[in-house]
């Protein structure tokens, strides 16, 4: 990797958005701040909903054209933004670090995978993109084809926007259509105006993607606008109830990953030193700020102390602090309403007869590693999500009691079963409902292969993946052709 040489000074973003081209937005600016600091790193504009009609209908105009490009041709230009994302993937670390609070680890996993999930969407514009159908009918052809949904709206959160954003852009581009993206206020250097910036560089055309940050009145206008046909949202399952409850009045297609308060089983027969490790990972990394954190941990009664007195060990040998030091394993909170969320529910769980074994303080938006031991259901620590270093620990005492603690919840986004038992695991596996389970590791796994989606409360199914980006980002389209008109009865 090497630093982003000709990347634009902050300022030359400030009080701006990417609308066929860098333009002063209609509603104002907003200061983008460092979590770790407080200090203001730069402004961002924000989008109006006149903004965000321009935007929409910039794009509606722009995807014939592009979509009329071949397939290879797309993936071209994908191709090249993956690599610039690597060539200047140093800066963008930098940026990840400063705008969201992600400690050095998780910035560069980030960059290396947004770098793949780019390529990976490139090759779909290689793909088949149609069957030869069986039909009844002599002298008739029949064709299944993909063709692209239209202008997609792409909304992401603040917690990874790099990664959250590039698995819909890549391939809804890649797929012909185009997009306006809304990054979250919070983050929209590097959720947005670094994707507008290096795709100019690729050789995007003019008006097929369109960078408007905003926080939730851009995000309604987004939703709103009829020219915008589909709603891609990831983020808190109040706001996904609002989209899905406006774009499906619309018709639109609407993909909604959200939520999640995820199990982490561990049964009386794990390695309980690696089932600890992998429970820290899963509750801690990036401070719990991840829809698929290991918001429970629901340990067999007989190895409970053992698993506890471990992940104890885990949380009190974390650093917690600014994540420019390399030896930070533990950054901020985002924001002070955060933070006070996490320490409510904390509060609320002890109060309730839970016991605090680790951490449970917090100085400003920097929240101690906590861990919770006999939270039940009723609890906030057991029914919500945290959002924060939080890790609950909760017994049973037969397999059938796991799966019904597990199952309990409104969500269904990730789970983890933790056994060498292979057979048992997998049966409690199956029992488990959750659009994701992983066997002998942790909750928060993200590749760019396996489909990621929730049930429940956690979203409409499967989100992204290489197996799945087509499907989500096409529309089929049935052609039949004759050389000849044939005769009817009338």
């Amino acid at each position: 990797m090497t630093n982003l040489t000709d990347a634009p000074s902050l300022d030359a973003w400030a009080g701006n958005i990417f609308s066929s081209g860098w333009i002063t937005s209609k509603g104002g600016t907003e200061p983008v701040i460092e979590k770790a600091t407080g200090v203001v790193l730069g402004s961002t504009g924000v989008a109006s909903a006149e903004d965000v009609r321009i935007a929409a209908s910039a794009a509606h105009d722009a995807q014939p054209a592009w979509s009329a490009w071949t397939g290879p041709a797309r993936g071209n230009v994908l191709r090249e933004l993956s690599r610039l994302i690597l060539v200047h993937g140093d800066w963008i670390e930098e940026q990840l670090i400063r705008e969201t609070g992600s400690i050095r680890l998780k910035a560069q996993w980030e960059v290396g995978v947004v770098a793949r999930e780019i390529l990976e969407a490139a090759s779909l514009g290689s793909q088949p993109y149609g069957v030869l159908n069986a039909t009844a009918e002599p002298g008739r052809t029949s064709v299944a084809r993909r063709i692209p949904v239209g202008v997609v709206g792409i909304i992401t959160p603040w917690n990874s926007p790099f990664i959250l954003a590039a698995r819909a852009i890549g391939p809804a581009l890649a797929l012909g259509n185009t997009v306006v993206l809304k990054p979250d206020i919070q983050s929209p250097f590097v959720g947005g105006f670094i994707f507008a910036h290096l795709l100019e560089l690729a050789g995007l055309p003019k008006g097929v993607f369109h960078v408007l940050p905003g926080a939730a009145e851009t995000g309604a206008a987004i939703v709103a606008e009829p020219l915008i046909d589909m709603i891609s949202f990831t983020g808190s399952t109040k706001v996904g109830r609002q989209i899905g409850s406006v774009a499906g009045g619309m018709l639109k297609r609407v993909s909604l990953e959200l939520g999640g308060n995820n199990p982490f089983i561990v049964l009386e027969d794990a390695d309980i030193e690696a089932a600890a490790s992998a429970g820290a990972w899963g509750a801690f990394f990036h401070q719990g700020q991840i829809c698929l954190t290991a918001g429970r941990h629901i340990v067999h009664e007989s190895v409970a102390d053992r698993y506890a007195a471990a992940l104890v060990r885990h949380a009190r040998g974390l650093v917690v602090g600014d994540p420019v030091d390399p030896a930070v394993q533990i950054g901020p909170i985002v924001n002070e309403r955060q933070a006070t969320n996490v320490d409510r529910i904390v509060r609320e769980t002890l109060a309730k007869g839970s016991t605090l074994l680790a951490g449970g303080a917090r100085n400003g938006l920097f929240f101690e590693p906590t861990v919770i031991t006999g939270v039940t259901p009723g609890m906030a620590a057991f029914d919500e999500e945290i959002f924060g270093p939080v890790a609950p620990i909760t017994t049973f005492s037969s397999d059938e009691q796991a799966i019904a603690l597990a199952n309990v919840s409104e969500y269904g986004l990730v789970a983890a079963v933790v056994s060498p038992d292979l057979a048992r695991a997998q049966r409690i596996a199956d029992a488990l409902h959750s659009g994701v389970v992983h066997i002998n590791d942790q909750t928060v796994l993200h590749e760019v292969y396996g489909p990621i989606g929730g049930v429940g409360n956690s979203g409409n199914g499967f989100a992204h993946s290489t197996l799945t980006n087509a499907d989500q980002f096409t529309e089929w389209q049935w052609v039949t052709t004759r050389t000849t008109v044939p005769a009817y009865p009338f």
